[in-house]
This record gives C-alpha cells, sequence and structure tokens, in this order.
C-alpha cells in the first residue's frame, strides 16, 4: 500500500529521471560544430565590446527591485476588480485607497529621482574659485 508521501516522492523521481534522459538522448543526437561566432557573448545581436565582467550601475537594480514591487502590487488589483461589486461600495473605496496608496508610493519614487537613469552629477567647488570667492567679500 502506498501513501500519498510515496505517489509524490515516486513521482519526484520520474521527473528527475526523465529530465536525465532527457538531456542524455540530446547530448547524443546533436551536432556539436563549435565555431568562433557560436561562442561568442551575445548581446541582442550587437558584438560586445570590453569584457563581459563589467559592474553595472546600481541604479539598473533599484529600478529593477521597484518595478517588482509595483508590479506585484498591480498584479493584486485583478482580484479586485472581479469582486469589488461583491462588497459594494466598501470594495470600491478599499480599491481607490489602494490605488491612492500605490500612486503616493511611485509619486515619492519619481520625486525622490529613483526612477531617472542618471542623475545630475553635484559639480564640487574649486579651490581657486572659492578663494576669489572669499577675496571679494
Amino acid at each position: 500500500m502506498l501513501t500519498e508521501f510515496g505517489k509524490v516522492l515516486i513521482f519526484i523521481i520520474l521527473a528527475i529521471v526523465f529530465v536525465i534522459i532527457t538531456l542524455f538522448i540530446n547530448k547524443l543526437i546533436r551536432p556539436n560544430r563549435p565555431t568562433f561566432e557560436k561562442q561568442k557573448v551575445y548581446e541582442c545581436g550587437e558584438n560586445p565590446e570590453g569584457s563581459p565582467w563589467v559592474r553595472f550601475n546600481i541604479r539598473f537594480y533599484v529600478v529593477a527591485l521597484i518595478f517588482l514591487i509595483f508590479d506585484v502590487e498591480v498584479v493584486l488589483l485583478f482580484p479586485w476588480a472581479l469582486t469589488y461589486k461583491d462588497f459594494g461600495v466598501y470594495g470600491f473605496l478599499v480599491g481607490l485607497i489602494f490605488l491612492l496608496v500605490l500612486g503616493l508610493g511611485m509619486a515619492y519614487e519619481w520625486r525622490k529621482g529613483d526612477l531617472e537613469w542618471a542623475r545630475p552629477t553635484p559639480k564640487p567647488p574649486k579651490l581657486d574659485e572659492l578663494l576669489k570667492k572669499n577675496s571679494e567679500v
């Protein structure tokens, strides 16, 4: 007699065996003709320039995180849009408050400048300019 956990274990083992067998058969029957072009790094059809080990600007990750946060919150609007009529005015107002908070969060991030790819770099004062200003005063 097989329990439910036993059935799940057999299913997982069969899935792993299926993947291993499929990869092995693929390795046997596929053509293996590597060329210089096939070994190059692919970047949307553009020829790569420089080393692939480049540090990305932290702005990329910040924008990606902000996108994920707002994307997940927008996905939460679908169940609300399908069922807000069942809850009447209360359900509609809860959805509007959610949208208001979402909009305020987006406005805050926009105002803070986190959605811009490149912030203006501050221009540090030079010593000769400071001396000139101090001598005029």
